[in-house]
């Protein structure tokens, strides 16, 4: 059955539907919170590196509204007057948690989370670490980024509320031996150590000596492959 056709700038389509009745704008307001506490809730467990350069806290006020305008604009059965309760609504959502996070750090902290040391004197932190859903690949990547060559260069590293990373370098006298971060490097790491020497765990980057041909468990992550430890100095 063909349908009628739109009826250009019909006031009363554009502002209401005619099956809507006003307590649906109750349940509007409902459905706002509760999707915007879902959306929150998902971007937590997605982790920062979701939510790169955006706090959780901003990237939700966009997804919360994108829908709202973009069915509005595009949608002739949509009417405006449910989607402008729903801007008024994740409106004044944002201006409450503003206050919240003003009043409560706590709050803050759950809501957009805080700074986590990822890697501390050279070595990873593998509690921190497991905690924010990253891969070795992605850390390594980023600390490539910032011209980190070994572990043994980094004296702490943290990954922001933003999911940006912030690293701070021992001085050149400071530096330690490390794990090597060249990919082609890390794709050499075995089981045993290929000469004596300092040799660094290729899963935390603990650096301990072992014996040429020797076999080794890390005490820090109980993991078995190692690369001989680098120990170049910073080159910006």
């Amino acid at each position: 059955m063909p349908q009628a056709p739109v009826t250009p700038f019909d006031w009363a389509r554009i502002w209401w539907a005619d099956t809507s009745s006003w307590s649906f704008l109750l349940e509007t307001l409902f459905r706002c919170g509760f999707t915007y506490l879902l959306i929150l809730g998902a971007l937590r467990i997605m982790g920062r590196r979701g939510v790169r350069q955006l706090s959780i806290f901003e990237l939700s006020i966009i997804l919360g509204l994108g829908s709202a305008a973009g069915d509005a604009m595009l949608y002739e059965d949509t009417p405006l007057l449910p989607a402008a309760v729903v801007f008024m609504a994740v409106t004044a959502l944002y201006v409450l948690f503003n206050r919240l996070t003003e009043r409560f750090p706590g709050f803050s902290d759950w809501l957009e989370g805080r700074p986590v040391l990822l890697v501390e004197d050279g070595v990873i932190h593998q509690q921190n670490f497991r905690s924010q859903q990253l891969t070795l690949k992605e850390l390594f990547g980023e600390l490539r980024q910032q011209h980190v060559e070994h572990l043994g260069q980094v004296r702490r590293a943290y990954i922001e509320a933003t999911g940006e990373f912030s690293v701070y370098f021992f001085e050149d006298e400071a530096v330690r031996p490390g794990l090597p971060l060249w990919p082609e490097r890390l794709t050499e790491a075995g089981p045993r150590a290929a000469t004596a020497g300092p040799h660094a765990c290729a899963r935390c980057g603990t650096v301990r000596e072992l014996a040429a041909r020797a076999e080794a468990r890390c005490a820090n992550c109980h993991h078995h492959a190692w690369l001989p430890a680098a120990t170049s100095r910073r080159v910006d």
